[in-house]
């Protein structure tokens, strides 16, 4: 598919090597084509390379997709240049009067920071604000996701902790890994002295969250953490895990 991103934009020369057809602002304005216009609010520090990944994935459609890019005005990037951000960015005041048809929100590495010491914090929610009424559809990735649940529905950042009882967390939900037909394991919780955990997961296809016991490596189906929402799934966790983790310890077997 072709994607329209300014010609100098270091994206464009990655994504050409890749065999990915970028558009020239020339040739785009050219053809009697609306492109499917999207967003990106970059919130890392490594803008460029954030540019190309998000790209990169906007590059699987037949469609022809215009990109912009958005950046916070209360909070000065130390990781990129200065030059770069003038050329290819703006704040939210050029974009105001636009409609997009996609927005994309980067995630930040400021995920142990409670949300109101987060410098660009409240900027962040006007920028959502302005989204909900300018923006057709929105896709939040890392701490993106969490600090839009936290300021559009209330749901607290609660990190799961390092250890529990005899129990270590060997996966965290920043790290997700890849299972079998659509499922992530999104935590894990692992004992080795017994050989026993507790895995939690999300499956893309049914949109559904679940939870796995494990034991001398047999897996054991428990329905407690079966949840259609992250908030019921931390419900779930704050009223059964540590329980159900010391069951587990005391008696390692999974029964038929």
């Amino acid at each position: 598919m072709p994607i329209r991103i300014p010609d100098a934009l270091p994206a464009a020369a990655q994504l050409e090597s890749e065999n990915i057809f970028v558009m020239t602002e020339y040739r785009a304005l050219h053809q009697d084509i609306r492109p499917l216009r999207v967003l990106i609010l970059n919130l890392m520090p490594t803008k460029i390379a954030t540019e190309t990944q998000i790209m990169r994935k906007l590059s699987n459609t037949p469609l022809q997709v215009e990109v912009d890019l958005l950046r916070t005005k209360t909070h000065e990037a130390t990781h990129v240049s200065a030059d770069h951000l003038v050329k290819f960015y703006e704040t939210l005041d050029a974009f105001k009067d636009n409609y997009y048809d996609g927005f994309v929100v980067t995630g930040a590495p400021v995920e142990h920071m409670p949300f109101e010491d987060v410098d660009y914090w409240d900027e962040f929610k006007t920028i959502l604000d302005w989204a909900s009424t300018h923006v057709f559809s929105t896709m939040y990735l890392c701490w993106g996701a969490m600090g839009a649940l936290n300021y559009r529905y209330g749901v607290r950042k609660e990190l799961l902790p390092e250890k529990l009882g005899h129990y270590v967390r060997v996966i965290a939900p920043k790290m997700p890994l890849l299972g079998l037909n659509g499922s992530y394991i999104i935590a894990a919780y692992e004992c080795e002295e017994k050989d026993t955990g507790i895995l939690f997961f999300y499956n893309m296809y049914r949109d559904e969250y679940y939870g796995e016991l494990r034991a001398k490596g047999i897996p054991g189906i428990i329905h407690q953490y079966d949840a259609k929402s992250i908030e019921a799934l931390e419900a779930a966790i704050e009223k059964h895990l540590e329980k159900d983790l010391k069951e587990l310890y005391e008696h390692p077997v999974i029964e038929d």
